[in-house]
């Protein structure tokens, strides 16, 4: 658990410190590969929390968006036409939506211990 945690540090601290320059060229590229990977994080910690995690669904998904959103963007780059967004807003949509199912399952996590907590205390007494 205290790995992904230390990457995730190490990796801000990282962003912080060191200055990159994107070219122009590729930034819609990047933003879709990030927009991929946060996608790919929040859904992986969705289906931890679901108990139903699967490493190669993981990977495979992660690499599955990541290459579908580059060759939208591609096909959009040469036609003229911006149809990454569609890509942006599939990965916003899901975004928001894993944040809101984490959200409410860790409150729900939380206030049911906080419930127990307080029945343990009263029938303790």
């Amino acid at each position: 658990m205290w790995l992904p945690i230390a990457g995730l540090l190490v990796g801000i601290v990282l962003g912080f410190l060191v200055s990159v320059e994107i070219p122009l060229g590729v930034v819609k590229y990047t933003a879709i590969a990030i927009l991929a990977a946060i996608d790919t994080i929040l859904g992986g910690g969705r289906a931890q929390l679901e108990e139903r995690f699967d490493l190669s669904i993981f990977v495979t998904g992660f690499f599955a968006n990541t290459v579908l959103a580059a060759l939208l963007t591609a096909i959009g780059d040469l036609l003229g036409v911006d149809i990454y967004l569609g890509a942006v807003i599939a990965f916003s949509i899901r975004i928001f939506g894993n944040v809101g199912f984490i959200r409410r399952d860790l409150l729900e996590r939380y206030w049911r211990g906080a419930r127990r907590r307080e029945a343990a205390g009263q029938a303790s007494r």
